[in-house]
């Protein structure tokens, strides 16, 4: 699934992300660190993997999501 990047905090590395459909989800630590990322920028486009309504993993839309 991709998303756009709404907000991120790099001190709680954490963050929001609006879906296509303009949906925002929240994402946490485990999500983020579960990627090779750094940071991440308002506006960049994302990759997330998902499980029960929440997000397991983000990264940048170019790099594959594990697993997809």
């Amino acid at each position: 699934m991709q998303a756009t990047v709404r907000s991120f905090d790099e001190a709680t590395r954490s963050g929001t992300v609006f879906l296509d459909d303009g949906t925002v989800l929240e994402f946490g630590v485990p999500a983020f660190d579960a990627g090779p990322l750094r940071l991440l920028r308002t506006g960049q486009r994302v990759n997330l993997a998902m499980s029960g309504g929440a997000i397991t993993y983000i990264t940048l839309s170019t790099f594959p999501v594990p697993g997809a």
